[in-house]
């Protein structure tokens, strides 16, 4: 048997306020489950660049100050998929547009962490949003 296919992918956590952007995803993998949109990267194109146009694809948005914050490796094969995934989550500031679902989102809304703990989410998407949103200690102030 051949190893497995390692693919790129990008998403992107969003803060506006006190809230985090997510989308229901609407096909595989995480079908029916809520992320933070996102998709795999293009020939070509860089993580950030991906990451925006993947925003801007799934929900109409655009965003400012990406960041890369974690990286996540997804076994995609053992799931059936032809392969897995490397993924690096971002972090960006709400820079304008309304949430749209498109593409391969079912639905796109922000939601607080109270409402995000009532929802079926991807692994991690809760542990990033409330790092993203936990109030900042500025230890110069």
């Amino acid at each position: 048997m051949g190893s497995v296919r390692e693919i790129p992918a990008v998403s992107v956590a969003v803060v506006r306020d006190d809230r985090v952007l997510l989308v229901k995803r609407a096909r595989p993998p995480s079908q029916g489950l809520y992320a933070f949109p996102g998709g795999k990267v293009e020939t070509g194109e860089t993580l950030e660049e991906a990451a925006r146009r993947e925003l801007f694809e799934e929900t109409g948005l655009r965003a400012t100050g990406f960041r890369p914050l974690i990286e996540i490796f997804i076994e995609g094969a053992r799931e059936g998929h032809p392969a897995d995934y490397r993924l690096t989550v971002f972090g960006a500031s709400y820079a304008g547009g309304e949430p749209q679902a498109d593409d391969d989102a079912e639905t796109a809304d922000f939601y607080t962490l109270a409402e995000m703990k009532a929802l079926p989410l991807v692994d991690s998407a809760l542990a990033v949003a409330d790092e993203l949103l936990r109030p900042r200690k500025n230890p110069e102030a």
